[in-house]
């Protein structure tokens, strides 16, 4: 019977444990881009709909309101993209003013980039460290 010490020392100092120690080496940093990866593209996809469902119902709000269409668009977004903590939210707002015109809720929406600094170290990508985008609704302004 083998030792339980004799057992360590031939698994660490063996030849077959060079082998696994590399393949170790080539798999620990691809495991780690992966579950950043699994982490970040998530929250990105979280914020690009919740930017889309802020700007429909900003939209949608103001395409109601007869006087002010503007300010109840833009105030009615930002209270819905505001009411999460993932990522950031710029809101506008034009037209409107008018039944029968158009009113546009532009909201443009930011989640931190985790995994684009260490693609950066390997030599592959920007390293950018924010991911963006902008989701835009309109209606039409209704008046009676």
């Amino acid at each position: 019977m083998v030792s339980p010490v004799a057992a360590i020392k031939k698994f660490l100092f063996g030849r077959r444990a060079a082998s696994g120690f590399a393949q170790a080496a080539i798999v620990f940093p691809v495991l780690a881009l992966l579950t950043i990866g699994l982490i970040n593209v998530p929250l990105a996809a979280f914020s690009a709909v919740h930017a889309a469902n802020a700007a429909n119902y900003g939209a949608r709000v103001g395409s109601v309101y007869q006087s002010g269409a503007a300010q109840a668009a833009y105030a009615a977004a930002m209270r819905e993209a505001h009411s999460v903590n993932v990522g950031t939210y710029v809101t506008t707002v034009s037209g409107g003013g008018f039944p029968g015109s158009t009113i546009t809720v532009n909201v443009r929406w930011s989640v931190p980039n985790m995994i684009g600094p260490m693609l950066n170290a390997f030599g592959i990508g920007t390293g950018s460290t924010t991911i963006t985008g902008t989701s835009a609704a309109t209606f039409r302004q209704e008046g009676w």
